[in-house]
């Protein structure tokens, strides 16, 4: 854009040269200037006076000069890989105004890495925001959607689509900052689920009472993960695997409950193969094992397992 510019405001000058040195018509003096910066050699339109001759070659050192500043140009955006960033930068935009029902990862450290990698093992679309030029770089190869910015700023949210989105989840290393994000993305948008990362425990409050749906901490987990392991290691690993690994074969999933009747009038696993695991209740308590007559209430949540085809049957009876 630049050399461009450049180039009209030296056509613009030289034609009010020739015009005002020479007294050439302002066709006949654009036709000279484009000519002389072109240098292309064509017949001169008049015999130039030696003032003439003098902003000729002036017109001539300049465009020159333009046209090194030009190639020079080219060649820093070729070896720096600036248009190819660039390019990216554009793709990267153009997919993100279009995604909608995706999640949003905060931080692409240790612990938003490994959500990362459970997303994508699922096959559910994400994009991440981040701020560390290494974090970005190194997601930037898993042709990961990233907005690099301030995960805290309003303007960085909205361009990762926070409107539009199901889900956010904040992993960045502050608490403050987690915070700070989930009052931002309920404001931005209320009726998003929040999974945030707290390292602090009296902070568990704070950030559920600011709007996060669930609070997540790391290193306790990891310490009674590490004790079951102890306990009941194939356990660990089954639950793990189950919580974790999402396929059209196998699949831990919660249905909402639409009607009012019992459990076992349902029939879930004779009508549809579908095992049904827990139950969600209304006042957010969880029921293990929930037994056949037991009266489900519309807006509890069925936790349940089965292949694709089975979860879709067991939706269509509980709507």
């Amino acid at each position: 854009m630049v050399p461009l510019v450049l180039l009209c405001s030296l056509a613009i000058v030289g034609t009010i040269g020739f015009v005002v040195l020479e007294d050439f018509s302002v066709l006949d003096a654009l036709y000279m200037t484009v000519i002389t910066i072109s240098t292309v050699g064509f017949r001169e339109v008049g015999m130039l006076s030696d003032a003439g001759k003098v902003f000729t070659i002036l017109i001539i050192t300049t465009s020159l000069g333009l046209v090194a500043f030009y190639v020079s140009m080219v060649t820093r955006l070729l070896l720096d890989g600036e248009w190819r960033r660039e390019y990216r930068e554009f793709i990267i935009g153009k997919k993100l105004r279009k995604m909608k029902n995706h999640v949003i990862v905060c931080g692409y450290g240790r612990n938003g890495h490994q959500a990362c990698d459970v997303l994508r093992m699922n096959g559910l679309r994400y994009t991440i925001i981040e701020q560390r030029k290494e974090y970005v770089t190194e997601a930037s190869k898993l042709e990961d959607l990233v907005v690099p910015g301030d995960a805290t700023r309003d303007e960085v949210l909205i361009e990762a689509g926070v409107e539009r989105a199901r889900a956010i989840i904040t992993a960045l290393p502050s608490d403050a900052d987690n915070l700070f994000v989930v009052v931002t993305a309920k404001q931005l948008n209320p009726n998003i689920t929040i999974i945030s990362r707290v390292s602090d425990l009296h902070t568990v409050s704070k950030i559920k009472n600011a709007g996060a749906s669930h609070v997540v901490m790391p290193d306790k987990l990891g310490g009674a993960q590490m004790a079951a392991m102890v306990l009941k290691p194939e356990v660990v690993e089954f639950l793990n695997l189950i919580s974790t690994e999402q396929t059209d074969n196998f699949q831990v999933n919660e249905l909402p409950v639409q009607v009012a009747v019992q459990l076992g009038d349902l029939d879930l696993w004779q009508k549809t193969g579908c095992t049904v695991i827990g139950l969600k209740q209304l006042n957010g308590e969880y029921l293990r094992n929930p037994q056949p007559d037991h009266q489900l209430a519309v807006g509890e949540h069925l936790i349940v397992i089965g292949n694709n085809d089975v979860v879709n049957k067991a939706r269509a009876l509980l709507c």
